[in-house]
């Protein structure tokens, strides 16, 4: 078989599996990321399909990452949530860990909220800020573009002038205003893994421009675009660099489920005002 063909018979295999459990047609794709899985109790779910009962899907084998496909409504939008997204790190490929956002907008979806765990490098944030992605900067070592290119997909050469939606970012300022949330705004750096940053590291991130850091969203964002998707991007710093603590996943996990009800505040007024 042509290897652009098996792509998208893969595709198509994991889609069709979706649909045959669930009669749903989401609007809006959102991938929770570390901490962040038990957001989906707070939807009307309409079916829960784990991710190994889905075709060419991989397994989230992190902490903190159940490996879910939750479908269900919130706020009157019909949602798809990832439970769990696949990582680098883990040793899947990038065509692994950015598959499950080719199926999602081959399910129909037109928006994706992407979520994460993040430290910060901004002296300005604070462990549980919620910060709205302007922009990132991808230091990973490969490109999920890299490889047989399905024209279906969209373009070859994608443009990355603006990776975050504006509209949505304003969609979103104004919805933590609302609900009087300290919200900050900043650049993202995409980092490989598994280990945390070593001082020099930081300060490098630092002058290169970077406010956070975390090691997943630029590859799924890069998929998104040629998909076609509007992104918002949105992490929660679960540790300050420069804090002098020790780190370890357990307390990331720990640090970013504080900020659940502040972010499904938030994610629920988001919604709200998308159209």
């Amino acid at each position: 078989m042509d290897p652009r063909e098996q792509v998208q018979s893969q595709i198509n295999e994991a889609v069709n599996s979706i649909k045959n459990s669930c009669d749903c047609e989401p609007e809006i794709g959102i991938i929770l990321g570390s901490g962040l899985a038990k957001v989906a109790e707070d939807i009307d779910v309409k079916a829960s399909i784990d991710y190994d009962k889905i075709p060419h899907f991989p397994l989230s084998t992190t902490e903190g990452h159940p490996g879910r496909l939750v479908l269900g409504t919130l706020s009157n939008k019909k949602l798809a949530l990832m439970q769990g997204r696949f990582h680098f790190y883990e040793g899947y490929t990038m065509w692994g860990i950015t598959f499950a956002v080719r199926v999602l907008a081959s399910l129909g979806i037109k928006k994706l909220i992407i979520t994460g765990a993040c430290g910060s490098l901004n002296n300005d944030y604070r462990q549980g800020d919620l910060v709205l992605l302007e922009d990132h900067i991808n230091l990973m070592p490969a490109n999920p573009l890299i490889g047989p290119h399905v024209d279906e997909m969209g373009p070859r050469f994608i443009d990355m002038s603006e990776p975050y939606s504006k509209k949505l970012l304003e969609i979103a300022e104004k919805a933590a205003k609302q609900q009087d949330l300290n919200v900050k705004k900043g650049i993202y750096a995409s980092v490989a893994g598994p280990q945390y940053e070593t001082p020099a590291e930081v300060a490098m991130l630092r002058k290169l421009g970077a406010d956070i850091v975390g090691m997943s969203i630029a590859s799924e964002v890069i998929v998104a675009k040629q998909m076609g998707l509007d992104v918002l991007g949105i992490t929660v710093v679960s540790n300050e660099h420069g804090a002098k603590k020790a780190l370890s996943h357990k307390k990331v996990l720990e640090n970013v489920g504080q900020s659940r009800a502040s972010f499904v505040k938030l994610l629920q007024v988001i919604l709200k005002n998308v159209n």
